[in-house]
């Protein structure tokens, strides 16, 4: 709590620490229900996470995880980038699975950018023009739209809600701009602009000055929680490039993304799948192409809830873990999927990456380095115990407190909860 002297409140943020999928969207459900706000800093509708609450699956991708608290408001920072349809979308699907009054606990950043129709057209369009060489992207647009923040011609929600006649010579030129660059591009701009006007008078309400509010909501005592879309490997910097997003979904990203100073960040939480998964193309130095590695793809229902694609599977890689936790100074551990183990005789965890037979003591920038290395693995037995109905860490078999306690020790970052289910009643506090 903010209070007079040298004591000042602080932020959570729960980061992805592999390449995504890892869990992220429960464990805010988790810490939300402690939260006054969740808060979205980065990405967009590329993102998707999924919680499950009295045996009802929301799917989110736009919208913060938190949002299913009914006592916590949502903020959408103006790091991220908004695709109006599909946010109204996404409202109306999760409204009617049960997700009440999100018109008053909704709040989004007057600075935020707008994902048009035609940057999903885009975004489409330069993946075919790559061929074999694309880069296995959503196609929400979510690339063209940072670039055209990038270049200063986007389009903000500031543009929508002002004069809206200016809004529409923006849009020309924006729309004029693409045109130039792909000549197959169709956009019916009369019609785009209808739907935007629309747009603007059901959004007026939502939008705010967000900066100014969570100073104002820190200084109150408020308790905020941020979550972070894709992940650490995922980062537009500091992931494996260019098969990355393009934001910036490291600890840096919350910062620009919601206009927060780095004092004000306190816990920051790395959510880690008990083994590694990705989505698209690019390196994946412990990924299995054997029976061992299509188990865990099944067990796991390892497909992407905004791709629908299979992902790829492999033993959980501590160099990986070690690097995005340099970037990102975790402080402490979420372990999920640990159930989707109970069947293995043993697991192995990805402990050290070799090079030409040395051991490397960084992680590789060069995707042709990453895609050379030989990985040394520890093997642990495994736990052949359904562990599902557990809900106290000393009840989980011995081998299976070996795992977490291995790979606290291997990080040098505490594992403080272990997820062994898809529901939050599912995970548990490591004491």
């Amino acid at each position: 709590m903010a209070v007079n002297g040298t004591d000042v409140n602080k932020v959570t943020v729960v980061l992805g620490a592999q390449w995504g999928d890892e869990g992220k969207g429960k464990v805010v459900d988790m810490l939300a229900t402690d939260a006054d706000l969740v808060c979205r800093c980065q990405g967009g509708n590329n993102a998707g996470h999924t919680v499950v609450v009295d045996n009802k699956e929301f799917d989110f991708h736009l919208l913060p995880s938190g949002i299913i608290n009914p006592n916590c408001k949502s903020v959408i920072g103006n790091g991220v980038v908004i695709h109006l349809p599909g946010l109204f979308e996404e409202c109306s699907k999760n409204e009617k699975k049960g997700l009440l009054d999100w018109k008053k606990r909704l709040l989004i950043s007057d600075r935020a950018h707008l994902v048009f129709d035609f940057h999903q057209q885009v975004d489409g369009l330069q993946e075919m023009e790559k061929g074999k060489k694309s880069l296995g992207t959503t196609k929400k647009g979510i690339g063209p739209t940072y670039a055209s923040k990038a270049t200063r011609n986007g389009l903000r929600l500031a543009d929508l809600l002002g004069d809206f006649n200016m809004f529409k010579e923006k849009f020309y030129n924006l729309v004029d701009i693409h045109k130039r660059m792909f000549p197959l591009l169709e956009v019916d701009t009369e019609e785009e602009l209808k739907k935007y006007e629309y747009y603007a008078n059901e959004l007026r309400p939502l939008v705010v000055e967000t900066v100014g509010y969570l100073h104002s909501a820190l200084k109150e005592g408020k308790r905020i929680l941020v979550e972070g879309a894709n992940a650490a490997m995922l980062d537009i910097d500091f992931g494996t490039y260019p098969y990355v997003t393009s934001s910036n979904c490291s600890i840096g990203g919350v910062c620009t993304g919601l206009g927060l100073p780095p004092s004000r960040i306190g816990d920051v939480i790395g959510v880690v799948k008990a083994y590694t998964t990705r989505v698209g193309d690019g390196p994946f130095p412990t990924e299995l192409f054997d029976d061992v590695g299509e188990k865990l793809q099944t067990i796991g229902n390892e497909i992407g809830v905004t791709t629908k694609r299979k992902r790829r599977c492999g033993w959980l890689d501590i160099p990986l873990l070690k690097y995005t936790s340099m970037v990102n100074g975790y402080t402490k551990i979420c372990l999920t999927k640990l159930d989707i183990l109970d069947t293995f005789d043993e697991v192995k965890i990805g402990v050290e990456y070799q090079l030409n037979g040395k051991a490397l003591n960084y992680y590789p920038s060069s995707l042709f380095e990453l895609s050379s290395v030989e990985v040394k693995y520890l093997t642990l037995p495994g736990w052949k115990t359904n562990i599902s109905g557990i809900r106290h860490f000393d009840n989980l078999p011995e081998n299976a407190k070996k795992f977490v306690f291995t790979i606290t020790e291997l990080l040098e970052v505490p594992v403080k909860w272990v997820g062994v289910g898809q529901g939050r009643e599912s995970m548990i506090n490591v004491d």
